[in-house]
């Protein structure tokens, strides 16, 4: 087979790096990629969202499956526009990608679902929003509808914070058109966990659950952020629980999407909290998440190839994938001044070193290479250093003992990655 990867940060680097392993594979690409994508793949200059030249290079190159990594290509209809053109994609319709898309969407599947989620109210008036949180009171959750690169989210625990929320989403749009709506929610007391499952519009196949961290900073301080790291299993949520939620909340969700004639062909991630009352939905996402993609994938010991050409064919209903008892540990390095205003063009080195260490794994996402083949920071999140082992204590050692190899000093990270789980 022959495959294109979109996408260019550390989940598309874990996605070639799985996928280039298996004896399907005949060619892999990936659009536009990295330097650490381009140690397995071949990349290609073309923008993620740039979709026309997408379909067309998978046309000319006779592609067989395409595999989105990202969300924003799939709200915008990249399935759509590859099915146009007879060639199979791993991600659902631009309408089904609205799980993620929308968060009202979303809401209102998993109320139709009878799905457990926080109780909710959409505004698409200012004055009517910040009216809503006099009257109501906090602590709340203000959500921008529309995507915002995992960082549209705001737990308000003051009036004050909530109404700053309201102001800069939809006010002074800083998220644009992502704001001019928000949903405001009920604030859900637990622990939070990733659950993750391969739908192929009818049937989901369990790929595991993650626990990451959204803050920028140790004890869960600072801003949100895409993700500053992960770690698979989480102790907390055993795969009874997970099989459970799997039975109330995936497969509910993929009945309900059938209902409304838009079947949810790809990866379906909830974000779920663990309350006293059990499991609730937190949101959907249309993807892998990232890095919770790097640990999962770090511990699959089947080939995620057929998988993926399963969910697109309808086939999963019968199909099972293997999985190492080993934990996984992944921790962000980020570009300094993230999130907020990262700095770009510092020099990282040691990377070959980092990668020689046993039991670690180097993933690229925010990286370029100089015009002397030195890597450089080009993004906010830069690198992830996953690490495996027998569990998540020497998981979590390998990971820092990798990170602590990278000559990298205008990058940092989060020192509490997994530290939950211990």
């Amino acid at each position: 087979m022959k495959v294109l990867v979109v996408g260019s940060g550390g989940r598309e680097h874990a996605l070639c790096w799985a996928i280039s392993g298996s004896p399907m594979l005949t060619k892999l690409y990936c659009a536009p990629g990295n330097p650490g994508i381009a140690e397995v793949a071949e990349c290609v200059n073309i923008g993620m969202l740039d979709i026309p030249t997408l379909v067309g290079f998978a046309q000319d190159n006779a592609i067989d499956l395409v595999v989105p990594g990202p969300e924003a290509p799939l709200v915008a209809g990249i399935t759509d526009a590859m099915e146009a053109v007879g060639i199979a994609c791993c991600g659902p319709t631009r309408a089904a990608a609205q799980l993620e898309g929308s968060k009202t969407f979303a809401k209102e599947i998993a109320d139709a679902a009878g799905i457990p989620t926080a109780l909710w109210e959409r505004f698409e008036d200012s004055d009517a929003a910040r009216a809503f949180i006099r009257r109501r009171g906090t602590p709340v959750v203000v959500k921008a509808d529309g995507l915002a690169a995992g960082k549209g989210v705001v737990v308000a625990a003051t009036e004050e914070e909530a109404i700053a929320a309201i102001d800069a989403m939809m006010d002074h749009k800083i998220f644009g058109e992502s704001g001019s709506a928000v949903v405001i929610e009920e604030c859900l007391v637990g622990e939070e966990v990733s659950l993750f499952a391969l739908c192929d519009g009818e049937n989901a196949l369990l790929l595991g659950s993650a626990q990451d961290y959204k803050r920028v900073g140790d004890g869960d301080t600072g801003p949100n952020t895409g993700g500053m790291g992960a770690y698979s299993p989480v102790p907390s949520f055993p795969p009874k629980l997970e099989t459970a939620c799997l039975e109330q909340i995936i497969r509910p969700a993929l009945r309900e999407m059938v209902r409304k004639g838009t079947p949810f062909r790809g990866i379906l991630f909830a974000g779920l909290m663990l309350t006293e009352e059990g499991a609730k939905l937190i949101e959907f996402n249309v993807r892998f998440g990232d890095p919770e993609c790097q640990v999962l994938l770090a511990r699959m010991k089947s080939d995620l190839l057929p998988a993926l050409q399963a969910a697109c064919d309808g086939e999963l209903r019968d199909f099972d994938l293997r999985w190492d008892d080993q934990a996984a540990v992944a921790v962000v390095m980020a570009a300094r001044g993230y999130p907020d205003a990262p700095e770009r063009g510092s020099v990282i080195g040691g990377l070959d070193q980092t990668s020689a260490i046993p039991g670690v794994s180097v993933f690229h996402a925010g990286t370029e290479a100089g015009p002397d083949g030195t890597i450089l920071a080009a993004g906010g999140r830069v690198l992830t250093i996953c690490g495996t082992a027998s569990d998540i204590r020497q998981a979590r050692d390998r990971a820092y003992a990798g990170v602590d190899s990278v000559a990298w000093s205008d990058g940092f990270c989060r020192r509490d990655i997994g530290a939950r789980a211990l």
